[in-house]
């Protein structure tokens, strides 16, 4: 019986691929980059299976192009807003995504930038790099306390509930707003509120944990910063469509941000190079779940996806 054949397209872990090419006949192209609308298109017409990662943008208009041979997209990644799910629903294309496993290493992501930003990591490592730090007094280099401070998270998924958790750790005390309220067990002591208004107002950190749709697209935008604390610093590891980042700049320039930490951008890859100018950003090029025991764990879930839907059983991780 001949085995199903998928398309992989971006270079995943060599785990994933030693697996994949022993259960499925793989393409994989040479070039390791983001593919084109075209290049999905033609693509969709040699396999059966597709395992993007979130730089491969499934919109309406190329979701209508599709072969009917591709019958189900298993994405490498947690967040699918590069994905029309309605479009793909309507093909009858099933789509599954990874979560759970890249938890962890996200909000390590998280603590690393909130740590970064108010400790002033930028300024401190350019000093000691650049041979510039020559003197020492008391007003030297100081930052923002993290460890007792309020932290508000928004969206108390996964990564929330493990970055809070990573939080708790520090001594901060906890607040947090979701689509609903979390069980006890769950909220392990941390506060919530019912309103976003509610918790901007008493959060000295806040961090982004919800997903980019088109209810949360500039969800971060002056009139969200304002209900902040002046002096408050912001996070964001979720996705960079969440932060209007005019608005941002804007809460740098004026003090009302002691700071930002960020790990993802409007524009990606290349970032924002208004954001760039300031010392008080702490920024890394979207690496939340960049560590080697994750990328194996996000290839190895795709795969049961996988493996499910060709052994016609549901997929796990099954969205549409």
């Amino acid at each position: 019986m001949a085995r199903p054949r998928i398309w992989i397209t971006r270079r995943l872990s060599a785990a994933t691929l030693e697996r994949a090419r022993r259960d499925y006949e793989v393409l994989l192209d040479e070039e390791d980059r983001p593919r084109t609308a075209d290049e999905i298109v033609a693509r969709s017409a040699e396999v059966e299976a597709m395992v993007p990662c979130h730089s491969e943008v499934l919109d309406a208009a190329t979701v209508a192009r599709l072969d009917p041979r591709l019958r189900i997209v298993a994405n490498h990644s947690v967040g699918v807003d590069h994905c029309d799910l309605d479009a793909l629903g309507g093909r009858d294309i099933v789509v599954t995504n990874t979560p759970d496993v890249l938890s962890e290493a996200t909000a390590e992501i998280a603590l690393l930038l909130m740590l970064g930003a108010a400790r002033r990591a930028v300024e401190g490592d350019r000093l000691v790099r650049e041979g510039a730090w020559s003197s020492w007094s008391p007003d030297f280099m100081v930052g923002t306390q993290v460890s007792g401070a309020r932290l508000g998270i928004v969206g108390m998924g996964r990564v929330g509930r493990v970055f809070a958790r990573f939080a708790r750790g520090l001594g901060m005390d906890v607040h947090y707003h979701n689509r609903r309220r979390l069980d006890p067990l769950e909220e392990a002591g941390a506060t919530f509120h019912d309103s976003l208004e509610s918790l901007l107002s008493l959060s000295n950190f806040l961090s982004l944990h919800c997903p980019a749709t088109p209810a949360t697209a500039g969800l971060v935008d002056d009139a969200f910063l304002d209900r902040l604390p002046h002096g408050a610093i912001l996070v964001n590891t979720a996705r960079g469509a969440l932060v209007d980042e005019a608005a941002l700049v804007r809460a740098l320039e004026s003090g009302k941000l002691a700071g930002a930490g960020l790990d993802c951008f409007a524009s990606e890859p290349g970032g924002n190079p208004a954001l760039a100018a300031f010392d008080n950003v702490f920024m890394l090029p979207h690496v939340g779940s960049a560590t080697r025991a994750t990328r194996d764990a996000m290839g190895f879930r795709a795969l049961d996806n996988l493996d499910a839907f060709f052994a016609g059983r549901e997929p796990g991780d099954r969205l549409v």
